[in-house]
């Protein structure tokens, strides 16, 4: 119960810590990060738990989401996809696998994240996939091999170690 409510938390401050783009409803956060390593340190059921009561703390009315619209705003796949990216992480990824097997599964839950994120915002905005993608896809992807790696380097092995 303690690591559900250390890493919902932790998204919430992830949240906290944005930085707005001008040409996009979507900002610069931290919450991903926390989100991946939810599902490593928690397994596939606490880190996606964590995300819900995330997600729930938010619901209630607390300000914790980064984006404006709350769960149904243009952030609102986002937000949705975090316990599924968190499950999938847990379900799949453990302290100490190889970054060989790492980050395929990392790369797999930021195409969940990314994917329902610029889904739901194409829909609120009523924007093509490929406006979407501009907007809540490209300019994060940067950010995400960083955080890929951040995520990587604190539970992966080196490639080749026994």
């Amino acid at each position: 119960m303690l690591g559900i409510t250390a890493f919902a938390l932790l998204t919430a401050v992830g949240a906290l810590i944005r930085i707005p783009l001008p040409f996009t409803p979507v900002p610069i956060t931290l919450q991903t990060l926390f989100v991946l390593l939810a599902g490593v340190y928690l397994g596939g059921r606490d880190g996606a738990m964590s995300q819900l009561a995330y997600l729930g703390f938010g619901a209630i009315g607390l300000p914790l989401f980064a984006g404006s619209g709350g769960l149904l705003g243009a952030t609102g796949g986002f937000l949705l996809s975090f316990p599924i990216a968190a499950w999938l992480v847990g379900s799949l990824l453990r302290p100490g696998d190889t970054a060989w097997r790492a980050i395929p599964i990392l790369v797999a839950a930021n195409v969940v994240i990314f994917g329902l994120g610029a889904s739901w915002l194409a829909r609120v905005l009523d924007v093509s996939a490929g406006q979407a993608l501009s907007l809540a896809v490209v300019p994060f992807l940067p950010g995400a091999v960083i955080k890929l790696a951040v995520v990587t380097g604190l539970v992966a092995r080196p490639p080749f170690s026994r």
